[in-house]
């Protein structure tokens, strides 16, 4: 009898490419994989606001959301850390101090401040210029966020984490230095290449939500395979008997792994699959 295997898919860059499509052969096999007895869960820095329709459409056991933060399995929710509302005040306050746009991150929405649209089309689309989009100087702030929320109430106690432009790498340390409490990210780079920062609680990572997760499952790590393109997936590498880079990932990412794939355009996916004989 076959083993079962949980599975545990970063989204973009690995599910879903920089355009955010998702390359058929992928869908069809976690679909097979899926109908095989293998359970698969989407982990990702996206908040379940961020998970849309044609995501979810394909087929998921579940997922892990906000780089950790969430885990939900079979549509209940099996943990849920979130910064207060005072947390979130104090961000958000720094943030429009420091004259920086921003957006948080929740289960309900993406919430944007008042110019993050305008500030915040630079970064994207040398962010996409990195990640090899073809069309990266006409790319919008509304294709990256079709549900982006504008005007809405920004002092909340439902958030996963925040987002922001960085005008300077300076910002991102200053940041780090005024929120040591919580844990500091940047992402669109290494370095002073990066593009935007991330707030959000300390001590959470996709790796202990995986373990979290799996605890809950009662299964074993050694049953645990992760697919992730960066290296916020390392840690999920970690926790996961195998780890599965994806060849349009980083250097660092890929040296991590113990399998890697094609890139996520050239059905890097769905080749790891049938390696690995899972569909």
């Amino acid at each position: 009898m076959e083993t079962q295997k949980i599975l545990f898919l970063d989204v973009d860059g690995t599910l879903v490419n920089y355009k955010g499509q998702v390359p058929e052969s992928a869908a069809q096999a976690v679909r097979r994989a899926r109908m095989r007895g293998h359970r698969i869960y989407i982990c990702t820095g996206r908040s379940k606001a961020e998970i849309y329709p044609q995501l979810w459409e394909i087929g998921f056991d579940g997922m892990i959301g906000g780089n950790g933060s969430y885990l939900e399995d079979g549509g209940k929710v099996v943990a849920w850390q979130h910064l207060s509302r005072e947390q979130c005040r104090r961000i958000v306050d720094w943030l429009y101090g420091r004259g920086l746009e921003f957006y948080l991150e929740s289960n309900a929405g993406l919430f944007a401040s008042r110019d993050f649209a305008v500030r915040a089309l630079p970064a994207l689309r040398e962010y996409s210029r990195r990640k090899g989009e073809k069309d990266a100087a006409n790319r919008t702030v509304e294709a990256a966020f079709p549900d982006m929320i504008y005007g809405g109430e920004l002092y909340r106690d439902d958030v996963n984490k925040i987002s922001y432009v960085l005008d300077d790498y300076q910002d991102f340390l200053d940041a780090r230095e005024e929120f040591a409490d919580m844990a500091n990210g940047t992402w669109g780079g290494a370095g002073e290449t990066a593009l935007f920062g991330d707030v959000g609680l300390s001590g959470i990572t996709k790796g202990t939500a995986v373990r979290e997760l799996l605890d809950y499952l009662g299964a074993d790590a050694s049953c645990a395979i992760a697919f992730g393109d960066a290296r916020v997936d390392i840690p999920m590498f970690e926790a996961c008997g195998m780890g599965v880079a994806m060849g349009n990932g980083g250097d660092e990412v890929r040296a991590a792994a113990d399998f890697v794939t094609g890139d996520v355009d050239e059905d890097g996916l769905h080749y790891a699959f049938e390696k690995l004989g899972l569909i």
